[in-house]
């Protein structure tokens, strides 16, 4: 499973804001600077996290992003999910958007072999994501 430039870019951006956590707030542009991310992407990646409720946003010459809830409290999982959706591998094993698949032969059958493996992978990657804060992801760079 690959995660997408968003994603990488989401996560580079709110390493630099954890750096600031409690503190002054950070420029789109500084952190685009500092992270090698175009400012427009960026601006769509800070924009959605907001409105999820991770970040504040202050307009003006003083103004740009702070954290609202401790690294801690993030998890990357989170983050992931907001910026590119569900973890799981296939939607018909996707705890928070699942779609049955119309062209699997066994989606009228009791059991498929592809979901009970890809339901592992799922479970796998998200005991990891969820588990692993802001935090500690900041602090292992």
């Amino acid at each position: 499973m690959k995660f997408s430039k968003k994603s990488e870019y989401g996560l580079r951006a709110l390493l630099e804001l954890c750096e600031t956590y409690g503190g002054r707030v950070l420029q789109r542009h500084e952190i685009a600077e500092r992270q090698n991310i175009p400012v427009e992407f960026l601006e769509q990646i800070l924009l959605a996290l907001k409105r999820a409720g991770l970040l504040a946003s202050r307009r003006g010459v003083r103004g740009g992003y702070s954290l609202i809830k401790s690294p801690e409290e993030i998890t990357l999982g989170q983050v992931i999910r907001i910026l590119d959706g569900p973890l799981a591998p296939i939607s018909c094993v996707s705890k928070t958007a699942y779609q049955k698949c119309a062209d699997c032969p066994y989606a009228a059958k009791p059991s498929c072999p592809l979901q009970q493996a890809m339901g592992e992978v799922r479970d796998a990657i998200a005991n990891i994501l969820d588990h692993y804060t802001l935090s500690r992801f900041a602090h292992s760079k």
